[in-house]
């Protein structure tokens, strides 16, 4: 029988156990499990690795807890703008969306530009003409509303700081600080392997509360949030976007096992233990290959993550 797999992320950073209530922790394992096997299914019925990933990370997008689609945080001027993307390995097309409002599933938008149009990426307002004239969903600005979230954005709202998703905030007479021992990147993403052979990636994020002049993350960027290739693997990345961008994270994974033939786990931890730590790059990836491997790779205390296989394995995972 061939082999699938797929793997999934919700974030990492300092996710620490002392952090979570049993109940929080109960409803992110839930809200992960339900989006692995929304993907599995698919793969179990021979459906492909990109209506995997894409299943899964719609599930993903719809809930709040996860800084993505439903739960995406506030920019500066109090909009929420999201990034999306997707690759598949077989033909290495691609499609992805940035800085878009009140897309109900950004990584749908993105699977549509890599399917109805010449197009990999498309910003904006033409990304939402874009979407109207391809019937994805839209939803008001109160469909994206997250107490959490906006009262997180407020107490940034007069500083030029900005903050990593769910980062605890402290204000003092002078500014607004953040912890640095609470940083937690809640981009969420998939990569799955089908029965066909063929692999496929997708990454979707609300990006930085308070994030000014229109910033742009790693998400959306084929090779550096995202990237699938049959000859190597597919890989999808969370953390502070800019390191990720500079690494070109995702596709220098695939070129350690293209050019030296290390394995998927070896490469990846290559890059997320020695080349993103060396330019202060936090964070982790999730990756599989095409012989049905896989690994959740990350550098900070913790990942959002989940595994499920044809070869029995099925884990969900908060902690290090």
């Amino acid at each position: 029988m061939s082999k699938y797999t797929i793997v999934i992320h919700g974030g990492a950073g300092t996710i620490l156990k002392q952090d979570l209530t049993d109940e929080k922790e109960l409803a992110y394992k839930t809200a992960l499990e339900v989006a692995l096997n929304s993907g599995y299914a698919l793969l179990e019925k021979g459906g492909s690795a990109v209506e995997a990933v894409l299943t899964a990370t719609m599930s993903l997008e719809n809930n709040i807890l996860f800084n993505a689609g439903k739960g995406s945080v506030f920019a500066k001027d109090g909009s929420q703008e999201m990034d999306a993307s997707i690759m598949e390995g077989k033909h290495l097309m691609a499609g992805a969306v940035c800085a878009v409002r009140n897309i109900r599933n950004p990584v749908e938008l993105a699977y549509t530009i890599m399917t109805q149009s010449q197009h990999v990426m498309m910003t904006g307002q033409g990304a939402y003409d874009f979407a109207k004239l391809y019937g994805i969903n839209t939803e008001p600005d109160e469909y994206f509303y997250s107490e959490f979230r906006h009262t997180q954005w407020k107490q940034m709202q007069d500083s030029e700081e900005t903050a990593l998703d769910h980062n605890v905030l402290i204000k003092d007479s002078a500014s607004v600080k953040t912890t640095a021992d609470n940083k937690k990147f809640g981009t969420v993403g998939a990569a799955a392997l089908d029965i066909h052979g063929n692999i496929a990636a997708a990454t979707s994020t609300g990006g930085m509360t308070n994030k000014q002049f229109g910033r742009v993350g790693d998400s959306p960027i084929i090779g550096a949030g995202t990237y699938a290739n049959n000859k190597t693997c597919a890989i999808s990345c969370t953390g502070h976007g800019e390191p990720f961008i500079r690494a070109v994270t995702a596709y220098d994974v695939s070129c350690l096992m293209e050019y030296k033939g290390l394995s998927l786990e070896e490469a990846m931890r290559i890059v997320v233990h020695d080349k993103l730590m060396k330019i202060n790059g936090e964070g982790g990836m999730i990756g599989v290959d095409a012989k049905g491997n896989a690994a959740m790779i990350f550098n900070s205390d913790g990942m959002y993550r989940a595994i499920r296989s044809s070869a029995g394995q099925n884990e969900t995972a908060i902690y290090k």
